[in-house]
C-alpha cells in the first residue's frame, strides 16, 4: 500500500533523493553515495528509501544494463502542489509585491550621494550649479 504524499515527504532523506532526482535521471549507486555522504546511512537504508519512493510513485527506475536509473514522477508532486493551492494566498501576495519593488528599483535611476558631488536626489548641491 502506498503512503500518502505528505507522509513520503516527511522524511528528509527522501526529500533529498528527489532534490537529487530533480536535476535528471540518477544511478542508485550516484544517488547512494551522495546520501550516505549527507546522511551517513547505509546503502540498504537508500535502498529502503528508494524503494517507498518507487512504490508511492514519486519516483520511477528502469534498467541499463546493470545499473538502474531513477528519475521522479511528476504526477504525485502535481497533487501535493493541488492541495497546496488553496494556501498559495497566503506567500503570493508578498512575493508580487516583492516582484513590483525590485522591478521599480531597476527602473529608478540611483540617485547621487554627497560623495559624488550630490545631495542625494541626483541634483548637485546648491552651490555647486552653474549660475548663469
Amino acid at each position: 500500500m502506498a503512503l500518502p504524499a505528505f507522509d513520503v515527504l516527511a522524511d528528509p532523506v527522501r526529500r533529498r533523493i528527489l532534490e537529487l532526482l530533480a536535476g535528471g535521471e540518477r544511478t542508485s549507486g550516484g544517488i547512494c553515495e551522495v546520501i550516505r555522504d549527507e546522511f551517513g546511512i547505509s546503502q540498504p537504508a537508500v535502498s529502503a528509501q528508494l524503494r517507498v519512493l518507487r512504490e508511492s510513485g514519486f519516483a520511477t527506475v528502469r534498467p541499463e544494463g546493470t545499473r538502474r536509473l531513477y528519475a521522479v514522477t511528476a504526477q504525485p508532486l502535481r497533487e501535493v502542489d493541488d492541495w497546496l493551492e488553496r494556501f498559495r494566498a497566503y506567500w503570493t501576495p508578498p512575493l508580487d509585491a516583492l516582484a513590483t519593488e525590485v522591478a521599480r528599483g531597476r527602473r529608478t535611476p540611483r540617485a547621487t550621494t554627497d560623495r559624488e558631488g550630490g545631495n542625494g536626489d541626483g541634483r548637485k548641491p546648491r552651490d555647486q550649479r552653474d549660475r548663469s
